[in-house]
Protein backbone atom coordinates (compact mmCIF):
# COMPACT_ATOMS: atom_id res chain seq x y z
CA UNK A 1 0.00 0.00 0.00
CA UNK A 2 1.26 3.79 -1.09
CA UNK A 3 1.11 5.81 1.83
CA UNK A 4 1.66 9.82 1.66
CA UNK A 5 3.65 10.89 4.31
CA UNK A 6 5.02 14.37 5.39
CA UNK A 7 8.38 14.83 4.04
CA UNK A 8 9.69 17.13 7.12
CA UNK A 9 8.46 13.61 9.34
CA UNK A 10 11.04 11.63 7.49
CA UNK A 11 14.07 14.35 7.55
CA UNK A 12 13.83 16.33 4.72
CA UNK A 13 14.63 20.25 5.79
CA UNK A 14 11.40 21.57 4.51
CA UNK A 15 9.59 23.40 7.32
CA UNK A 16 8.94 27.18 7.59
CA UNK A 17 12.00 27.10 10.18
CA UNK A 18 13.97 24.85 7.56
CA UNK A 19 14.62 22.18 9.77
CA UNK A 20 13.07 18.66 9.72
CA UNK A 21 10.50 17.16 11.99
CA UNK A 22 11.46 13.11 12.52
CA UNK A 23 9.11 11.16 14.05
CA UNK A 24 10.99 8.65 15.52
CA UNK A 25 10.21 5.17 14.10
CA UNK A 26 7.44 6.06 11.52
CA UNK A 27 8.85 4.76 8.32
CA UNK A 28 10.33 1.64 9.96
CA UNK A 29 6.36 1.52 11.04
CA UNK A 30 5.51 1.52 6.95
CA UNK A 31 8.07 -0.89 6.29
CA UNK A 32 6.77 -3.31 8.77
CA UNK A 33 3.86 -3.21 7.48
CA UNK A 34 4.83 -3.29 3.87
CA UNK A 35 3.93 -0.03 2.91
CA UNK A 36 5.41 2.16 0.28
CA UNK A 37 6.08 6.33 1.31
CA UNK A 38 5.18 8.71 -1.04
CA UNK A 39 6.66 11.90 0.13
CA UNK A 40 4.25 15.17 0.24
CA UNK A 41 5.10 18.67 1.83
CA UNK A 42 2.29 20.68 0.56
CA UNK A 43 3.70 24.04 1.75
CA UNK A 44 6.82 23.38 -0.45
CA UNK A 45 4.94 21.81 -3.49
CA UNK A 46 2.61 25.03 -3.65
CA UNK A 47 5.49 27.24 -3.75
CA UNK A 48 6.73 28.33 -0.51
CA UNK A 49 10.51 28.68 0.11
CA UNK A 50 12.33 27.44 2.78
CA UNK A 51 12.95 28.79 5.23
CA UNK A 52 9.68 30.97 5.24
CA UNK A 53 7.55 32.81 7.76
CA UNK A 54 5.76 30.62 9.78
CA UNK A 55 1.60 30.55 8.60
CA UNK A 56 -1.67 29.90 10.40
CA UNK A 57 -5.10 29.56 9.44
CA UNK A 58 -6.73 32.69 9.90
CA UNK A 59 -9.71 32.36 12.73
CA UNK A 60 -11.90 32.80 9.48
CA UNK A 61 -10.79 29.29 8.54
CA UNK A 62 -10.84 30.56 4.99
CA UNK A 63 -7.51 32.28 4.73
CA UNK A 64 -4.09 31.55 6.19
CA UNK A 65 -1.80 34.61 7.22
CA UNK A 66 2.13 34.18 7.60
CA UNK A 67 3.42 36.50 10.59
CA UNK A 68 4.31 39.17 9.39
CA UNK A 69 0.59 39.56 7.86
CA UNK A 70 1.04 38.15 4.37
CA UNK A 71 -2.42 36.11 3.02
CA UNK A 72 -0.57 33.07 1.90
CA UNK A 73 -3.77 31.17 0.81
CA UNK A 74 -3.14 30.96 -2.93
CA UNK A 75 0.07 28.89 -1.97
CA UNK A 76 -1.32 26.73 0.49
CA UNK A 77 -4.83 25.81 -1.51
CA UNK A 78 -2.26 25.25 -4.51
CA UNK A 79 0.31 22.45 -2.28
CA UNK A 80 -3.98 21.35 -1.46
CA UNK A 81 -4.54 20.07 -5.01
CA UNK A 82 -1.02 18.95 -5.53
CA UNK A 83 -0.92 16.43 -2.79
CA UNK A 84 -4.81 14.91 -3.89
CA UNK A 85 -3.23 15.02 -7.49
CA UNK A 86 0.06 13.02 -5.80
CA UNK A 87 -2.60 10.92 -3.65
CA UNK A 88 -4.64 9.86 -6.78
CA UNK A 89 -1.55 9.22 -9.05
CA UNK A 90 0.12 7.19 -6.15
CA UNK A 91 -3.00 5.16 -5.28
CA UNK A 92 -2.75 6.30 -1.73
CA UNK A 93 -5.77 5.61 0.62
CA UNK A 94 -3.93 7.11 3.67
CA UNK A 95 -1.91 9.78 4.76
CA UNK A 96 0.24 10.25 7.42
CA UNK A 97 0.97 14.19 7.94
CA UNK A 98 2.43 16.85 10.37
CA UNK A 99 0.42 17.35 13.27
CA UNK A 100 -0.96 20.97 13.73
CA UNK A 101 0.36 22.60 10.46
CA UNK A 102 -1.71 24.46 8.23
CA UNK A 103 -1.77 22.27 5.69
CA UNK A 104 -1.11 19.02 7.20
CA UNK A 105 -2.59 19.60 11.00
CA UNK A 106 -5.19 16.48 11.09
CA UNK A 107 -8.28 17.45 13.73
CA UNK A 108 -5.88 20.43 15.49
CA UNK A 109 -4.44 23.50 14.20
CA UNK A 110 -2.74 26.62 15.72
CA UNK A 111 -5.68 29.02 15.74
CA UNK A 112 -4.40 32.03 13.84
CA UNK A 113 -3.24 34.40 16.93
CA UNK A 114 0.04 32.79 16.38
CA UNK A 115 0.38 32.56 20.47
CA UNK A 116 0.84 28.75 20.26
CA UNK A 117 -2.75 28.15 20.95
CA UNK A 118 -4.64 25.08 19.19
CA UNK A 119 -7.74 25.19 17.94
CA UNK A 120 -10.28 21.90 16.59
CA UNK A 121 -9.50 21.80 12.68
CA UNK A 122 -7.68 20.33 9.96
CA UNK A 123 -4.74 21.99 7.59
CA UNK A 124 -5.94 22.86 3.90
CA UNK A 125 -3.96 19.89 2.59
CA UNK A 126 -5.81 17.55 4.96
CA UNK A 127 -9.43 18.78 3.84
CA UNK A 128 -8.30 18.28 -0.11
CA UNK A 129 -7.36 14.60 1.05
CA UNK A 130 -10.02 14.05 3.12
CA UNK A 131 -12.91 14.99 0.46
CA UNK A 132 -10.94 13.15 -2.12
CA UNK A 133 -11.68 9.84 -0.05
CA UNK A 134 -7.79 9.67 1.67
CA UNK A 135 -7.69 8.49 5.19
CA UNK A 136 -5.46 11.19 7.14
CA UNK A 137 -3.99 10.62 10.37
CA UNK A 138 -1.69 12.97 12.11
CA UNK A 139 2.45 11.20 13.18
CA UNK A 140 1.34 10.88 16.71
CA UNK A 141 -1.86 8.89 15.99
CA UNK A 142 -0.41 6.52 13.78
CA UNK A 143 2.44 5.43 15.56
CA UNK A 144 -0.14 5.11 18.82
CA UNK A 145 -2.00 2.50 16.57
CA UNK A 146 -0.42 1.85 13.05
CA UNK A 147 -2.47 -1.44 12.44
CA UNK A 148 -5.82 0.48 13.16
CA UNK A 149 -5.01 3.39 10.64
CA UNK A 150 -3.81 0.61 7.82
CA UNK A 151 -6.61 -1.75 8.30
CA UNK A 152 -9.74 0.93 7.73
CA UNK A 153 -7.53 2.60 4.81
CA UNK A 154 -6.83 -1.22 3.61
CA UNK A 155 -8.30 -1.52 -0.52
CA UNK A 156 -10.98 -3.46 -0.41
CA UNK A 157 -10.84 -7.23 -0.85
CA UNK A 158 -12.81 -8.19 -4.28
Amino acid sequence: MNVLVSACLLGEPCRYDGKAKCAAGLEETLAAHGCDIVRICPERDGGLPCPRPASEIAPDGARVVNEAGEDVTDAFERGARIAVETAREHGCRLAVLKAKSPSCGAGSVYDGTFTGRLTEGDGFAVRALRAAGVRVVDERRFLEDPQAALRFSAPEKQ
